[in-house]
């Protein structure tokens, strides 16, 4: 009898194949984060099978990834039954709690078998209506005078918060049974033998004293916890001035225990609290954004998307397009709107979100939206939240288009189509130039082979003296082409004392394209050099960053690729690499320079030196401070404070940077 579909797919066989270790879909474990967050398998239909959470994405995701044969029937179904995975990062454990119960309401997933019985999940109560208020696990909410904290998924969960709680709050949270049975006999319960408990079934505490503990319980819960630590604090510590160990004991215990509490129950936005939530990460290619929609203080869901940014716009510009783009459908803004950058013209973009709110809701429900950055509190850490996941979105996005083996070989194809040249250039140099303010002048070269970056093969070259840009990239080429040049002479080889073979040296490679970051003038300083070095077969082409043009020699006109082509995908990435290599050697070249410079006052040592440019933060700032200001730092003195002052304004602006050997 012959296997059915769903056995074949689980077996791995397709086709008379070999059996498959495991889903074609798997993505690479490098590109898992190890946060928590909450993940979904879906079909190709797109439809959720399965929703999870995990402390480390990345270790849980890797457990639904083995081998077929290894995996739980069911497991294994739903694995190959999906089609993709994907997962949103969260600050912490209990914010994945959260969201893995909003999704998984939201979307009833097949394979979530445990909540399919539409049970309510578990709340932490407080019933201040009774006169004897008691804190309990509960699946009930109709309790009107009673406070909740929740939901949580797990009654473990909820089950250690409430231990946690009582140890710094020792109130009530037996039956009303065992509380009667203790008013009539005259004992607690064990409760209140170990401390957690204050009993007021026997009278230790009156019910005053416990309603006052149950009103700090439910003000600890409802965000007042810091105030609570500090108070603790201050008492431990006055408790142990007058030499009483044991109440500052007791103040330990009660401060470890909320602040245990703190670590496991993240704050929640309060319940009337409708708002969304963007994260933006960018660069000089590319957007990433996330967008979470929180309706009633809970995440509804999210939104992410990668759009292609133009070179220049900044991220106040950045913000009104991400608006745009997420409220140009059928999908209405809230009342508020969370960005981490207000755009200057912020009145007119609140007016038009206002517009499309009330085109949705009506005038009488729409109300006006306002436009906020958040600074501080629970929103400004959902803030950070939602830029996490749009930062790993970005580097995910960059990673996949550059490891994508037929995009790289494509995008070789079109450069060698668009500049004209007889083969693909499987091997790019590319060249940038960095100073500050015409100072400490360096210059980078970073080599891709086949698409890929050779690190190996980077070199960073020092500019003793030039006159601007130009002249540094004709310098520099001057010096890298002298390799190319004696190879054509003598081959440049080196030998390997292990296996005794000879083989070329890395430096002497000769690129098939050569790049320069910069437009027309630098061009034709390389193309100078280029001629000068006689060095023949190698393109010559420059990129301009105001419009991302390509330049080649002896052009009046740039060569314009297609802005989503990736081609200029490539060409860009090479050269952003190039100038994070470059600016990165110049940043330490500068850093060495003042370290030095600062190394000769008496009395200022290493540390010292760490210090004076961690508490200013540039040197620029450290030569701008007064005496005073450069006194105030940690560890320095009037006097030392005045010898720096000095020794900074006696010595050059610019401290010659030592000459690197070339190609180093």
């Amino acid at each position: 009898m012959s296997p059915s579909a769903e056995e074949t797919r689980a077996r791995g066989i397709t086709n008379g194949r070999a059996p498959s270790q495991t889903v074609p879909y798997k993505p690479k474990t490098g590109e898992i984060p190890t946060a928590p967050g909450v993940y979904r398998f879906r079909d190709a239909g797109r439809r959720v099978l399965y929703v999870g959470k995990a402390k480390n994405l990345r270790a849980r995701l890797s457990n639904y990834f083995q081998p077929l044969r290894n995996l739980h029937e069911r497991t294994r179904r739903m694995v190959t039954t999906a089609a993709s995975v994907e997962w949103t990062v969260v600050g912490n454990e209990f914010e994945a709690l959260q969201l893995e119960y909003t999704w998984i309401k939201e979307y009833n997933p097949p394979f979530n078998v445990v909540f399919k019985d539409d049970k309510s999940y578990p709340y932490l109560a407080v019933t201040l209506g009774e006169n004897v208020p008691r804190a309990l696990v509960t699946r009930n909410r109709k309790d009107k005078t009673s406070r909740y904290f929740g939901p949580y998924t797990k009654v473990w969960a909820i089950r250690e918060t409430l231990d946690l709680m009582l140890k710094a709050f020792p109130m009530r949270s037996c039956s009303d049974g065992v509380f009667r049975r203790a008013e009539q006999t005259g004992r607690p319960c064990l409760l209140a033998d170990i401390g957690k408990c204050a009993a007021p079934c026997v009278g230790r505490v009156t019910v005053e004293e416990h309603r006052e503990l149950a009103n700090e319980f439910v003000d600890f819960m409802s965000g007042s916890d810091q105030r609570y630590l500090r108070t603790l604090t201050k008492e431990m510590t006055d408790a142990s001035a007058e030499l009483n160990f044991e109440a500052a004991a007791r103040y330990r215990d009660r401060i470890q225990a909320l602040t245990a509490v703190m670590e496991k129950t993240a704050v929640v936005l309060s319940d009337n609290v409708d708002a969304d939530v963007f994260g933006i990460a960018h660069d000089e290619l590319a957007a990433a954004v996330q967008q979470f929609i929180v309706r009633g203080g809970r995440i509804r869901g999210t939104r992410s998307w990668v759009v292609d940014k133009e070179l220049d716009l900044e991220l106040a510009d950045l913000v009104e397009t991400v608006l745009q783009n997420a409220y140009d459908g059928d999908f209405a803004p809230p009342r508020e709107v969370i960005v981490p950058e207000v755009p200057d013209d912020s009145a007119v973009l609140e007016q038009w979100l206002t517009a499309r709110r009330t085109a949705f809701d009506g005038a009488s429900r729409g109300g006006a939206v306002v436009l906020r950055t958040a600074q501080r509190g629970d929103k400004a850490q959902l803030a950070q939240t939602a830029e996490l996941n749009a930062k790993g979105a970005l580097t995910l996005y960059k990673t996949r288009r550059s490891a994508d083996f037929t995009a790289r070989s494509q995008a070789l194809n079109d450069i060698q189509d668009a500049l004209g040249m007889t083969d693909a250039p499987l091997r790019i140099e590319c060249y940038d130039v960095s100073h500050l303010s015409g100072t400490n002048v360096v210059a980078s070269m970073v080599v891709m082979e086949d698409g890929l970056p050779r690190k190996d093969q980077y070199r960073r070259f020092s500019i003793p003296e030039t006159t601007d840009d130009t002249d540094s990239i004709y310098q520099v080429l001057t010096r890298r082409l002298a390799y190319l040049k004696e190879e054509a002479a003598t081959p440049v080889a080196e030998r390997d004392d292990e296996t005794g073979e000879t083989r070329r040296k890395k430096f002497a490679y000769a690129p098939q394209l050569l790049l320069v970051d910069g437009g027309q003038p630098q061009v034709n300083a390389a193309k100078r050099a280029l001629d000068e070095s006689g060095v023949r077969g190698i393109q010559l082409a420059g990129i301009a960053k105001r419009l991302e043009e390509v330049w080649l020699p002896d052009s009046d006109f740039p060569v314009i690729l297609p802005r989503n082509s990736d081609a200029l995908f490539l060409i860009q990435r090479i050269r952003d690499e190039a100038h994070r290599f470059a600016i990165t050697y110049q940043r330490a070249t500068r850093k060495r320079d003042i370290s030095t410079v600062l190394g000769t006052v008496p009395g200022l040592g290493p540390a010292r030196v760490k210090e004076l440019l961690g508490h200013f933060g540039s040197v620029k700032r450290l030569r701008e401070a007064s005496v005073e200001a450069i006194a105030e730092a940690r560890g320095i003195g009037p006097a030392l404070a005045q010898a720096v002052y000095g020794t900074l304004h006696d010595a050059p602006d610019t401290p010659d940077a030592p000459e690197a050997p070339d190609g180093e």
